[in-house]
C-alpha cells in the first residue's frame, strides 16, 4: 500500500502486419523455380548434344574414308 505505483500505459500507433503462413503463393513460386531450373537443364542438354553431334560429324567428314566392315549408322 506504500509503494503503489500508476499503472504503466504504452500507445501502439501502428499494429505489425500479422506472420504469414506458407500460402499458395509460396508453393507456387516454388514449383515456379523448379519449372525454371528443368528448362535451364533441358535448354543446356539440348546445346551440349548439338555440339557433340557436330563435332562428330565434322570429325568423320574430315576423316580419311575407310574400307572397314563396319557399319556406320550416320547419326
Amino acid at each position: 500500500m506504500f509503494f503503489q505505483q500508476e499503472p504503466i500505459v504504452v500507445d501502439v500507433i501502428k499494429q505489425p502486419p500479422p506472420a504469414h503462413d506458407i500460402s499458395v503463393d509460396v508453393v507456387l513460386g516454388m514449383f515456379q523455380m523448379a519449372g525454371v531450373l528443368l528448362l535451364a537443364a533441358a535448354i543446356g542438354g539440348l546445346i551440349a548434344g548439338l555440339v557433340f553431334i557436330g563435332i562428330r560429324r565434322l570429325r568423320d567428314a574430315s576423316g580419311p574414308p575407310s574400307d572397314s566392315e563396319h557399319v556406320k549408322l550416320r547419326i
